[in-house]
């Protein structure tokens, strides 16, 4: 398990009640590269569908972030949605995108 600086440990934080206050699949939270944070979960609705890090990256662009520093996502699968990884990509092509489980525990 990486040990992650007190700021990644927020965005655990942050993911893990993002993903519990809607009973979400995923909960995702990023800081952009002016430190501020954004928090999300999985959207499914018949119209349209997001990852908990693409609805975070969403509100994040639109809220004029022209970078991401770190993002984590909490989720119950054990890897990383590829789209959700894309999308922290599509911004910033090295910030780290930490997974953790429910629980907090960060696997990678």
């Amino acid at each position: 398990m990486p040990e992650l600086d007190a700021e990644d440990q927020k965005l655990v934080t942050l993911a893990r009640s993002a993903r519990a206050r809607t009973q979400a699949a995923e909960g995702a939270a990023l800081r952009d590269t002016d430190g501020r944070t954004y928090a999300a979960s999985t959207v499914d609705q018949p119209s349209f569908k997001l990852t908990a890090l693409q609805a975070a990256v969403a509100a994040a662009v639109s809220s004029g972030a022209e970078g991401i520093e770190a993002a984590v996502v909490v989720s119950g699968d054990a890897l990383l949605n590829g789209a959700s990884l894309q999308a922290v990509r599509d911004i910033s092509e090295d910030a780290p995108v930490h997974l953790a489980d429910p629980s907090g525990k960060v696997l990678n």
